[in-house]
């Protein structure tokens, strides 16, 4: 029987955002797989989670051109940026707490052209007077993932109702981010 490596990814993912600490065994039962056929594509935990970050990577760049972020007001653009990542939020929120994907040499250059394209998105907001200057597109773009991850948590939890996902995310990163009128 020949194994879908994207659905051992998928599963994985799966089992990783809910459990961070799972056992490769673990991983293997939530694929259906023995563990050796899990070694068989993924040497050890190493190997995994580089390969959920390649996926990761895939999946963030495929909605940041689904997003269509430079067109149309920069806001509205993030609004469809979230709507896009939130398939993906699970698997980013795990991403985000494996320290050593961003740390190093061996950094994935798709995390930095991620980063290029957020920091892109929201400094065309600022260029364009919709978003405060005084929080930089560095961190507007830091805020994204954060919220991202957090609310990936919160829905897994069931403190959140999936369908408020977008909203909840894009109403604080943007009502934190929204340039006021001066009095």
């Amino acid at each position: 029987m020949a194994v879908d490596r994207e659905q051992v990814l998928r599963s994985a993912a799966a089992l990783l955002t809910r459990k961070s600490t799972a056992t490769m065994d673990e991983v293997a039962r939530a694929a259906g797989i023995s563990r050796a056929t899990l070694h068989r594509h993924f040497a050890g935990r190493d190997a995994l989670v580089r390969a959920l970050e390649s996926l990761g990577i895939a999946e963030c760049e495929a909605a940041l051109a689904a997003a269509r972020t430079d067109e149309g007001p920069a806001a509205e653009a993030v609004h469809r940026l979230v709507r896009e990542m939130e398939p993906s939020a699970g698997l980013l929120a795990f991403l985000y707490t494996e320290n050593q994907l961003f740390e190093g040499e061996e950094q994935n250059k798709g995390w930095a052209r991620i980063d290029a394209g957020l920091t892109e998105l929201f400094r065309r907001g600022q260029e364009s007077g919709e978003f405060r200057i005084d929080l930089t597109p560095a961190w507007l773009t830091e805020a994204l993932y954060g919220l991202l991850a957090s609310g990936a948590w919160a829905v897994a939890e069931g403190r959140v109702a999936r369908n408020d996902f977008t909203h909840m995310i894009v109403e604080l990163l943007l009502g934190g981010a929204l340039r006021r009128e001066e009095p």
